[in-house]
């Protein structure tokens, strides 16, 4: 790999999964480091800052889930990918993961060469660390405060996981507009990594919760609109 090095977390309590993947990584250039559960993941992520988290579900001490929620509220991670690698195909498990600010689900056992092209599309998510100007986007009650990736509504602060707040950003860029649900699969999650059919209903819902339920509106059959 030429110019910058990714860092690569994978966490899971099987040793043999650890090996196998972290192996194929390597071999592609990647840095990678490995967790066995969600306590020594969380330690390791701080000091470490991956750019992609690559979690188990079902691991001891903690899971992958309650390892994702605390993983978002560190703000140094803020910009780090997670995706659970899981051989759980329940629609809970899905939701679960994407309420606590999960970027995608890789379903196990994968063959290696798929798994490093999903961990390429991930990677290109990675926000660069060029400063950003700042921009305070006025919504009325609502304000967006785009270098600090954070929301204001009344003055405030809402913390939104990143998908969350870029959806947002999407929606509120054109205040009325109707956007369909297939453009914002592409703009907000990109065309190169599959999603499961209810991940916007699990954000749009997120975001109604947060910001309260009159700025996101469903156009039945067609996708969202942002109104203030």
């Amino acid at each position: 790999m030429s110019g910058l090095t990714h860092k690569i977390l994978l966490v899971d309590d099987e040793p043999d999964i650890l090996d196998f993947l972290g192996y194929n990584l390597k071999k592609e250039g990647y840095e990678v480091f490995t967790a066995s559960n969600g306590v020594e993941a969380i330690t390791l992520a701080k000091k470490e800052l991956p750019h992609l988290i690559v979690l188990d579900v079902m691991m001891p001490e903690m899971d992958g889930i309650e390892t994702c929620r605390q993983i978002r509220e560190i703000p140094s991670l803020n910009n780090s990918v997670v995706t659970f690698l899981t051989a759980r195909n329940e629609e809970y498990t899905q939701v679960s993961g994407f309420d606590v600010g999960a970027d995608d689900f890789i379903t196990k056992p994968i063959k290696p060469r798929v798994f490093l092209s999903r961990v390429k599309a991930l990677l290109r998510r990675f926000k660069s660390e060029k400063p950003a100007p700042v921009v305070i986007i006025d919504l009325g009650e609502i304000k967006i405060d785009t270098e600090r990736h954070l929301v204001l509504k009344n003055d405030e602060v809402i913390e939104l996981p990143r998908k969350e707040f870029n959806l947002l950003m999407l929606l509120s860029s054109k205040p009325g507009k109707v956007f369909k649900r297939e453009d914002i699969l592409e703009l907000v999650w990109g065309d190169e990594v599959v999603v499961g059919d209810r991940t916007i209903d699990v954000h749009i819902r997120k975001l109604r919760e947060k910001l309260g339920e009159d700025y996101i509106k469903t156009v039945k059959g067609v996708g969202y609109k942002f109104e203030f």
